[in-house]
């Protein structure tokens, strides 16, 4: 195992609000991406990837980094990294012109 994916494992992950890790023997390590119902969106192996490279990733993805482990998380990151599903978005846009994009409710969170 990288040096640096341990590193993230063991000082990064408890700084992450709604990651969670889970040990799997043998296992090459992957972040799991799921929805709020727990189903799995996507897979992204982590071994080749830098510390600094998973960070960063993991900001992308809209993960609320905390200060300290037991740090409040603010409201509006509760649910984060939660994105609205394109499906959820289909109704919306069948019903505007197709040069005006579907609004979303920043305030809804279906996905973690």
């Amino acid at each position: 195992r990288s040096p640096q994916v341990k590193a993230f494992v063991t000082q990064d992950i408890p700084l992450y609000h709604n990651l969670e890790m889970k040990h799997l023997p043998g296992a090459d390590p992957e972040l799991v991406l799921l929805s709020h119902r727990y189903e799995e969106l996507e897979r992204i192996p982590l071994s080749d990837m830098t510390r600094e490279e998973i960070n960063q990733l993991l900001q992308e993805l809209g993960f609320y980094r905390k200060e300290m482990p037991d740090a409040p998380v603010p409201e509006e990151f509760q649910f984060a990294p939660a994105k609205p599903l394109p499906s959820l978005l289909l109704p919306q846009a069948s019903t505007t012109d197709s040069k005006t994009p579907p609004k979303s409710d920043k305030g809804e969170h279906p996905d973690l």
